[in-house]
């Protein structure tokens, strides 16, 4: 089996290291060797999660696991790994379409469904009963938290954040860096930068100015 380090370990990561283990019940794949976290939390090397992984070292350790794959946790704060040295986390019970493109470092949760023609860039995250449907295209660095809905031929641009249970419509962009509030229901383009809330959606203001980046 091929030896694994996540990259952060907060909650999504233990998460993480459990959907490790679900995809080795189906095909043995992966050595998870532990967790690396940001220098800021360099107490917590040595410890072990509730599970048994250890918290391996810092992420100035990288160069010592020049053998290891690493998949990141969302909003880790790694520093830029190469990313052929980046892999993909799907979980068994995730829909993907034959003909979906999955990049690298990218997390499916259980329950999820990619469609066809879907492509996801590199670092997506998707948390569990998410729907991307056919067509859509998710730039990098996008979080797509649990249960939300994008139909057909969506596009959302590079360091997108759409929050839970949000809805956005066919053929909607979604300029770079936007937040998607929970619950929203977005019927028509968002500028970039911008945070929407409601329903149907308006724009609050600029994201970065709100001081919700």
């Amino acid at each position: 089996m091929d030896r694994l380090i996540i990259l952060g370990a907060g909650p999504h990561a233990h998460e993480m290291a459990d959907i490790v283990r679900l995809v080795n019940r189906v095909t043995p794949t992966w050595d998870l060797l532990g967790f690396l976290v940001p220098k800021a939390q360099a107490e917590r090397v040595g410890a072990r999660t509730g599970c048994g992984d250890e918290i391996l070292g810092t992420y100035a350790d990288i160069g010592h696991y020049s053998d290891a794959w690493f998949v990141p946790e969302v909003n880790c704060g790694c520093p830029d790994v190469p990313l052929a040295r980046l892999v993909s986390l799907i979980a068994p019970a995730a829909f993907i379409a034959g003909t979906a493109r999955i990049g690298k470092g990218s997390v499916i949760y259980p329950n999820c469904f990619v469609g066809h023609n879907a492509a996801l860039g590199e670092r997506n995250f998707v948390l569990c009963g998410s729907v991307v449907n056919h067509d859509v295209c998710l730039e990098d660095d996008v979080t797509v938290c649990s249960g939300v809905t994008l139909a057909g031929f969506v596009r959302v641009e590079q360091g997108c954040y759409l929050g839970q249970a949000c809805t956005i419509k066919q053929y909607v962009h979604i300029g770079k860096g936007s937040l998607i509030g929970m619950g929203c229901v977005v019927l028509h383009d968002v500028p970039p930068n911008s945070m929407m809330v409601g329903n149907p959606a308006r724009r609050l203001g600029d994201k970065t100015a709100s001081g919700s980046a």
